[in-house]
């Protein structure tokens, strides 16, 4: 606490240059900070928009690309009272920065283009006191990766209900999809650590789809709902994958993603609920022609809808800037149709925007892969960003270990165990301030 209170003074005064003085200067320069490792095709997209920025406005930009230690770098940056102008960094990163201090709200009706974004993508930016500390740019979401050709050998449908889902599981994991004459093959690969949440993070999809939540109420008067019917339902389902089904790639509840995508690209389980990033890798080591994208279906429980995780990228406007007008007009740049088209870097390898925020930005004219279509829709139709909490990482790690406990044990009883997690959060609401 007493770090996050430093840095909240520092940032009070901290400019994108040494001095901190508080007078604006319009053509400053900007000094733009971008989470990418240095040297990639992604920092030089970043390059390439600031450079166009500049010729189109004349405000001079410094683009600097970060990757390791980067939450630590900006906080020995705003220690010497030398914070960017701007940050690029993940949606996640919010209630950390505002905690901080070191971002400045924006005034969303201000923004020019603002009101051409997604709806839902500005929830990604939105505080827990219901105010915005950055501007959405890129945003992705999730989708089924299934291998077509065990579908196909075994004569299935392709899902679009989560019984048909899980019976595609059972076969993939009984009838020897392969055709290696061993049962060595599963239906889901889950990520099922409690490291990181991966569990809940995985796990937040189908909790939505079956009609479940987190929290039920408003910004500051938060309860927890993670024991409510679809909840459960949705908590039942999972361990039942695990216990009854047995349709899971063995040790995943020690798994987390970066051992998780081997399992898919070898054939060790045929249904991964992942994100379009793994497109490339898998058509590499897998095939194309081998697997395809399908969304996940609606949950079978009263309340279900389709309902899938959104994440992604802010452009955040740091505080104290020297050139606040530059800031704005930055953000204005890159989620106008014209930066989030350069930033989608068409096919390559090189996109900063994974899928447009700008709801006038067609995909399908910028990328040829129609498999991205799949991700785009899931977001614009059903995308969800996690609860708008001061500190979000409390709960998705209490409901991660609460979830890896019933994969585990399979004796464990669901509303029991998430009676439990419930109190954990209604206790964790109070402590942020965000729950009566």
């Amino acid at each position: 606490m007493a770090s996050a209170l430093v840095l909240t003074t520092v940032a009070g005064c901290a400019s994108g240059s040494p001095g901190g003085s508080g007078a604006t200067d319009d053509k400053s320069a900007l000094e733009i900070w971008v989470r990418k490792p240095p040297g990639s095709n992604t920092e030089k997209t970043h390059q390439s928009l600031a450079a166009a920025f500049t010729t189109a406005t004349g405000v001079p930009t410094r683009v600097t690309a970060l990757f390791d230690d980067f939450e630590t770098k900006l906080q020995q940056a705003a220690a010497q009272k030398k914070l960017p102008d701007l940050i690029v960094n993940d949606t996640a990163q919010l209630g950390t920065l505002v905690k901080q201090g070191l971002v400045r709200p924006v005034d969303r009706g201000a923004l020019a283009g603002g009101d051409r974004l997604v709806p839902a993508a500005w929830d990604a930016a939105k505080g827990a006191d219901g105010k915005y500390y950055g501007v959405p740019f890129s945003a992705q979401t999730f989708a089924l990766f299934v291998r077509r050709d065990w579908r196909e050998k075994l004569g299935l449908p392709v899902p679009t209900t989560w019984d048909q889902l899980d019976a595609l599981a059972a076969a993939f994991t009984t009838r020897d999809p392969d055709g290696n004459g061993k049962a060595d093959t599963y239906g889901y690969v889950v990520p099922g650590s409690t490291k990181r949440g991966y569990l809940d993070w995985y796990f937040s999809s189908f909790l939505w789809a079956d009609g479940g939540d987190y929290f039920t109420g408003f910004p500051g008067n938060l309860k927890p709902a993670v024991d409510s019917p679809g909840s459960l339902a949705a908590a039942r389902w999972l361990q039942k994958q695990f216990c009854a089904d047995r349709s899971v790639t063995p040790g995943a509840v020690t798994t987390e993603t970066t051992q998780a995508h081997p399992l898919f690209e070898t054939g060790k389980g045929g249904i991964y609920f992942t994100g379009p990033y793994n497109l490339a890798r898998f058509d590499k080591s897998l095939g194309q022609d081998k697997y395809e994208i399908v969304a996940l279906p609606a949950g079978p429980a009263p309340g279900g809808r389709p309902a899938v995780l959104a994440e992604g990228e802010n452009i955040y406007l740091m505080a104290g800037s020297r050139n606040p007008d530059g800031q704005r007009k930055y953000a204005e740049y890159l989620i106008g149709t014209e930066g989030q088209r350069t930033g989608m870097a068409g096919d390559t390898d090189g996109n900063v925007v994974r899928l447009p925020v700008n709801q006038d930005v067609d995909l399908g004219s910028v990328r040829t892969d129609k498999r991205w279509q799949v991700f785009d829709k899931a977001f614009r139709d059903s995308g969800r960003y996690v609860p708008a909490v001061p500190e979000w990482t409390p709960f998705r790690q209490a409901s991660a270990e609460a979830l890896n406990s019933l994969a585990a044990d399979c004796a464990a009883d669901p509303k029991a165990t998430l009676g439990k997690l419930a109190g954990t959060f209604a206790t964790e609401l109070k402590k942020q301030g965000a729950g009566s």
